[in-house]
């Protein structure tokens, strides 16, 4: 066997009970762990002959490596992975890996017919990435691959993790797998989930504030945007850089509709949770907590804490990553709880990647629901060419593609029909705020307006959205600017990777 494995270090409370004799004759396993330099999320490679791979394990250790963000980490430890795989097929040793043997490894994923898992240009490009980084620490000359050199990289580079749903296939999609909604629109019988409206607010908010996984799944109860805008639709509050991609603080809108069902779940759900863990002495079991004595406002705002042992500490609340903030208890009434806005059900932090299971959940539901007997039954893998279309499929992210879809739309029929802006007109206004694509950009926290242009919104960049909203325009003259029912449906009928619940529910029929 060739096979490579790859164990990560897991987080301080997932550890789990560990035998009284030690592991492997370690008394202190997370204690030597950290010993040797290693943090949760690190990957600790695993020889096909079960040993740890020590050259790999300083790699781990090393500044180009540990500087990474931990999903970076998670990424690229599964591409060397899959890589060590392929060489150790041929019996090559990473450090001896050449040109050629990259090469061919390269036409493998991306080109061999007989791959029936092939990948596209932007995957590669990030695999690509990550070997470079690997060899060029390996001090592996000449380098087997560089992501820098034109030659190795794809020119099919577009992300194929973008998608979008119109806002009513976002509501059949919420109700049929967050709310447990049959096709008829009725609840299903047996139906019971003691997280739905956690669930269903924090889509709410990522659909409304085109936030990120991570961002909106690190916020603190305080956080909470309370700051109305002047027509008082929307409200804005402020991300923390630390849990940004960009690592820079932005301001981020909401609609009150949102934040009124995330604080719904503060007062319902959320605190029968606190309650039942504090009854069970959940929280006096936790090995980090630090108690919040005061949080400063202003431009920067400054979190102050006392741990456990009475120790004091503080920092910027822009400083503080997700991790830092799962330690962060507020005194309630009936004692410490967490400050962190979403919790599991056992009323403990719900760290941000288990959202993914969240929304896996409500795919396979909708698949339940949507799909015949006959059709669930074909493979899934298979099943993609043989019922496309039939069923919503979100992930986080698509709530931000589809929230940057909306609003340029939005703001086109703002320009063009609520404003009546002639050409002249709107050359001024563009030249005073920018157009739709610099306000989205803007929205989404994007550096470059290209960036927006690229990678979210690519399938209708192409399309001529003027002469799309002008007939909207003319067949809805009398109803609120806000109903563009018809103009997603047209965009979806008439552009690939929208989906829309007529088509939905047209296929399914």
């Amino acid at each position: 066997m060739s096979t490579w494995h790859v164990v990560r270090v897991p987080d301080p409370e997932r550890w789990g009970p560990l035998p009284a004799d030690g592991v492997l004759g370690v008394q202190n396993l997370p204690g030597a762990v950290a010993r040797v330099g290693l943090r949760p999320g690190d990957p600790v490679f695993v020889r096909p002959d079960g040993t740890v791979d020590t050259g790999l394990l300083d790699f781990v250790r090393s500044k180009e490596f540990r500087n990474l963000e931990r999903e970076s980490k998670r990424n690229y430890a599964t591409d060397i992975r899959i890589l060590l795989d392929f060489l150790s097929s041929r019996g090559v040793a990473w450090r001896k890996a050449t040109e050629r043997d990259l090469a061919d490894f390269r036409d493998w994923r991306c080109r061999a017919p007989e791959n029936p898992q092939r990948i596209g240009g932007t995957k590669w490009n990030r695999e690509a990435a990550a070997f470079t980084k690997l060899f060029k620490w390996g001090k592996v000359y000449p380098l087997p691959v560089d992501v820098s050199r034109r030659e190795d990289r794809a020119a099919d580079s577009v992300s194929s993790r973008v998608s979008w749903l119109t806002p009513r296939t976002w509501g059949l999609w919420s109700d049929i797998g967050l709310r447990g909604h049959t096709r008829a629109g009725t609840t299903a019988p047996g139906w019971e989930s003691r997280t739905e409206i956690r669930n269903t607010s924090f889509v709410q908010l990522l659909l409304s504030s085109g936030l990120r996984r991570q961002e909106g799944g690190s916020l603190l109860t305080f956080e909470l945007p309370t700051q109305q805008l002047r027509h008082g639709r929307y409200l804005h509050g402020r991300i923390a850089g630390a849990v940004t991609r960009s690592k820079n603080s932005r301001t981020f809108y909401t609609s009150v509709d949102a934040v009124g069902q995330v604080e719904a779940y503060v007062q319902s759900e959320r605190a029968w949770t606190v309650q039942r863990a504090q009854e069970k002495g959940s929280y006096d079991r936790l090995p980090m907590m630090r108690l919040v004595t005061s949080v400063t406002r202003g431009l920067k705002p400054k979190v102050e804490w006392v741990d456990a042992d009475g120790v004091v500490g503080g920092q910027d609340l822009s400083r503080l990553g997700w991790r830092e903030r799962q330690w962060l208890f507020l005194e309630g009434p009936d004692g410490p709880e967490p400050a962190w806005l979403w919790l599991t059900e056992q009323g403990l932090p719900m760290a941000p990647d288990r959202w993914n299971g969240v929304f896996r959940g409500a795919n396979l539901r909708c698949e339940e629901v949507l799909l015949t007997e006959e059709e669930r039954k074909i493979e899934r893998r298979f099943r993609l060419t043989e019922v496309r279309g039939r069923t919503p499929y979100a992930t986080p992210h698509a709530a931000r593609h589809s929230m940057a879809l909306y609003m340029l739309i939005l703001l086109n029929e703002l320009f063009e029909s609520r404003y009546g802006l002639t050409k002249a007109d709107r050359r001024d206004f563009v030249l005073l705020f920018g157009d739709p694509w610099w306000l989205v950009k803007t929205l989404l926290g994007h550096a470059d307006v290209e960036t927006t242009k690229r990678h979210y919104l690519s399938p209708v960049a192409h399309l001529q959205l003027e002469s799309i909203l002008a007939a909207a325009e003319t067949e809805a003259q009398d109803r609120d600017v806000e109903d563009l029912g018809d103009v997603f449906t047209r965009l979806a009928r008439e552009t690939a990777g929208i989906q829309d619940i007529d088509a939905l529910l047209g296929e399914a029929s």
